[in-house]
């Protein structure tokens, strides 16, 4: 048996599957595609999660595409957070190319152009569904977690939450957080002293700060009313295939904080929401974090840890998440080790540290014969990548180098135009567009502090009141004791008396 008959027999047998699967393209061996070795992803283990790696240009957001539409086209809902603003284009048809119809007849798959049912969300001022949440359904834990804050400020983030929950004073947004920790070392300090003990004004300095900080990146317009339901992610639409969610995030790429602050919400609200589905045959939902450098970059340790842990939750509620980056090495060790599958686009070895990075990135797939993998990562092209995933039991696939196939549907932009369109057929844009804000902690409790005011301003002009009558009683001269000790008077008895004397 030649060296390509034993290639194409490893690949049939390495990918074959029982159930329901994704076919993302076909195997190349020497650079040559060979036609209908097909390699499949199987559905059943999507929720185990992935990642999506190349240099700038080799095609990762097209197979970030390509698994979008085949997944929705499987009935699997799909979140995609776009922020290069080029994935808009998946809810229209492919126009179809020479090229594309050259690649799939290599790959032994039939094209076919068509859109997918799209709905657009926005975390910024940008058109679409706004994302928001609400600072009560973030939770100590998490706010505390995102503001990297130490074990003794932490500790008065749960004092403040206590205090509401008490009081009934509802934190929806950052200004009533703000409110509640001014109170608790002006107004309100003794009041907080006797129940919980006391604060100190160094400590809730340091949070106020931090909360600023969240604010400038424009968290502001993320911690409102009303919040989105993580149930309105997983819809269907009437020919049976799942929604494509797509958040714009084209302005927020500078502002790493509030991106992180949006995703572990997300991910917490859909961890604590969604049933456990266990080891089921197909994911509910499929989240695509691109440019997840961002996420990584700036987290601190106590956020990676907890990145870390739902990661590893989140799988048995039925949630694959998939990492977009440009390199293996941005996502940490601890969260690649959960990766099931990967595919791998081209790296490029300009420096020594390129060449070490390709060293290690070579290591982390399965061994082959077939391939020399730190030099293939090096001549793959465009739309070529390494892939590795699991089977059915949940075993490494054979690594093979593939001939990715192309999407469906556009691989460009929507107009103007076609954005409003988009919008226009949206269920959701009604139901969570509408500014809310309803009296929340930041008005009770300057509504408070309004009436404590009034009230002590009353107490002192009655006590100003009553001393200034006090001293008037007490300057004002009895009438009787005016007259018994006016000179007149004691001239006249001392006149009478001179007289009895005589």
């Amino acid at each position: 048996m030649g060296n390509k008959e034993q290639f194409i027999e490893h690949i049939e047998q390495g990918y074959a599957t029982k159930g329901d699967y994704i076919t993302v393209g076909a195997g190349m061996l020497d650079g040559e595609t060979m036609t209908n070795a097909f390699i499949k992803i199987p559905l059943k283990t999507m929720n185990r999660h992935g990642l999506i790696a190349g240099a700038t240009g080799t095609g990762k957001t097209k197979t970030l595409q390509v698994l979008a539409e085949n997944l929705s086209d499987k009935g699997i809902p799909v979140l995609l957070m776009d922020l290069k603003g080029d994935l808009s284009g998946i809810a229209k048809p492919s126009p179809g190319h020479p090229k594309i119809d050259e690649r799939h007849a290599k790959i032994g798959l039939p094209f076919e152009a068509k859109g997918f049912p799209v709905e657009i969300l926005s975390l910024s001022e940008q058109n679409g569904v706004r994302l928001r949440a609400t600072v009560s359904e973030f939770g100590p834990v998490l706010l505390s977690r995102i503001l990297d804050l130490s074990v003794t400020q932490e500790g008065i983030v749960a004092v403040v939450f206590k205090y509401c929950d008490d009081n009934k004073l509802p934190l929806l947004d950052l200004k009533d957080f703000k409110k509640v920790l001014q109170y608790a070392t002006g107004e309100g300090k003794e009041e907080f002293q006797k129940a919980y003990g006391r604060i100190s004004t160094s400590s809730t300095g340091t949070i106020l700060r931090k909360i600023i900080e969240l604010e400038q990146q424009g968290a502001d317009l993320f911690f409102r009313e009303k919040s989105f339901d993580v149930d309105d992610l997983v819809r269907i639409d009437d020919n049976g295939r799942g929604y494509i969610n797509i958040i714009r995030l084209t302005d927020i790429q500078d502002r790493p904080k509030l991106f992180s602050t949006f995703m572990l919400s997300l991910l917490a609200e859909i961890y604590s929401t969604f049933p456990e589905q266990g080891d089921s045959e197909r994911p509910e939902l499929v989240l695509f974090i691109d440019e997840a450098h961002l996420i990584f970059d700036n987290a601190s340790k106590a956020l990676l840890d907890q990145i870390e842990s739902i990661v590893k939750l989140i799988r048995s509620k039925g949630i694959g998440l998939y990492f977009v980056t440009q390199n293996p090495t941005d996502v940490p060790d601890d969260v690649l080790a959960q990766l099931g599958l990967k595919i791998q686009h081209a790296l490029r070895a300009f420096t020594a540290k390129d060449r070490k990075a390709i060293k290690l990135t070579a290591q982390n797939y399965p061994i082959t014969e077939f391939y020399d993998t730190a030099e293939v990562l090096t001549s793959l092209g465009t739309g070529e990548a390494l892939v590795s995933a699991l089977d059915e039991k949940g075993r490494p696939t054979p690594l093979a180098a593939t001939m990715m196939r192309a999407p469906m549907s556009r691989m460009d932009i929507l107009t103007d135009g076609e954005i409003e369109e988009v919008l226009d057929n949206s269920k959701l844009i009604k139901k969570y567009n509408e500014e809310i804000d309803r009296e929340s902690a930041y008005e009770i409790l300057t509504e408070k502090i309004e009436r404590a005011e009034k009230e002590a301003e009353k107490e002192k002009e009655i006590k100003t009141t009553t001393r200034s009558s006090t001293s008037r009683r007490s300057t004002r001269m009895n009438p009787v004791v005016k007259v018994l000790t006016s000179a007149t008077f004691i001239r006249g008895v001392l006149g009478v008396l001179k007289k009895v004397i005589r």
